[in-house]
């Protein structure tokens, strides 16, 4: 057997790990989301921990939740147990993962938790286990085996778990209404962040490096403007300065093969209509979507008349950090 053929079998395993545990999802999952959407309410934080793997993901888990706006930590169960357990507060919510629910540790721990006014949420392939039973939510993350060919080592099961927690995060989002802004204010940096937060004024071109021409220029004169404004399109505009179409070098340069009278006609006759463009107080992250989907090189900005006020150049994007 290759090696490519046994890490098929992994995959294989694993997802029908998945799919096992999306099989058994319930109402406990609705109660999961109910008691996170208190939590946020409430402004309380949520508290994740776990032992081992299980930890590991929790720590994913967390980040995941803290990114998407619900304030989560993480505890580790044997610091817990010598000081760090004063991070917890009364009314916060517990999210314990521990796939056996029953570790030496985390039963402990629980104990000591309930101590406080705090709500747990237990993520388990054990139902029945001493840490299901001190829930108030439990999310089952039961799989049939592990992808390990002794059945022993941690893998379909902290998979399920990561799945769950994912499951878990982008329900409360939908619940929430969380929007991509709400998104961006916690990932300030980087290419998300920067594409979410700027605007396309922020990264347009504008006044002299914006090439607009009315529809009665000849193309002659619309490339002395856009030589002037050194840009490879120019907006074409009607008498109320509304935009109406484009013309781009590349038009000039496949017209001029078919048409020796290319220079002297007027735009209106050779311009491309309706072109894409974009409104001014867009989103940055709209002007990406569209040059990924679109084959152009240059986006007209318009304002809320549809006149042009500026143009976005995909060669302008890398010093704006945005690709």
């Amino acid at each position: 057997m290759t090696h490519a053929k046994r890490a098929r079998e992994v995959f294989d395993i694993e997802l029908a790990a998945i799919q096992a545990v999306r099989a058994r999802l319930d109402n406990s999952f609705d109660s999961a989301v109910d008691l996170l959407l208190q939590s946020i309410r409430e402004r309380r934080k949520v508290v994740v921990l776990g032992i081992g793997k299980s930890g590991n993901i929790g720590r994913k888990i967390a980040a995941t939740l803290s990114s998407t706006g619900t304030a989560a930590v993480v505890l580790d169960p044997v610091d817990a147990l010598h000081g760090d357990l004063g991070v917890v507060n009364d009314g916060d919510l517990v999210c314990a993962l521990s796939y056996s629910g029953e570790s030496d540790e985390l039963s402990v721990l629980i104990l000591a938790l309930k101590r406080f006014s705090v709500r747990i949420i237990a993520f388990t392939g054990a139902p029945k286990s001493f840490l299901a039973r001190h829930a108030d939510a439990v999310l089952d993350v039961r799989v049939p085996k592990e992808a390990c060919p002794h059945n022993l080592a941690p893998t379909s099961s902290t998979t399920a778990m990561l799945v769950m927690g994912d499951a878990l995060a982008m329900s409360v989002m939908r619940a929430r209404d969380f929007k991509p802004r709400d998104f961006a204010l916690r990932h300030p940096a980087g290419a998300i962040g920067r594409a979410l937060l700027l605007k396309i004024e922020d990264i347009m071109r504008r006044g002299d490096r914006s090439a607009i021409a009315p529809e009665s220029l000849s193309v002659k004169e619309a490339l002395l403007v856009m030589t002037q404004a050194k840009s490879g399109s120019v907006s074409v505009v009607n008498a109320h300065g509304k935009l109406v179409g484009v013309f781009t070098d590349g038009d000039l340069r496949r017209r001029m093969a078919e048409d020796v009278d290319i220079l002297s006609r007027p735009l209106k006759q050779v311009m491309t209509r309706s072109p894409i463009c974009v409104r001014s107080d867009a989103l940055a992250v709209e002007a990406l979507r569209i040059f990924n989907t679109r084959n152009i090189d240059d986006l007209i900005v318009v304002n809320e008349k549809r006149m042009p006020v500026g143009m976005v150049d995909t060669q302008d994007l890398p010093k704006f950090k945005l690709i």
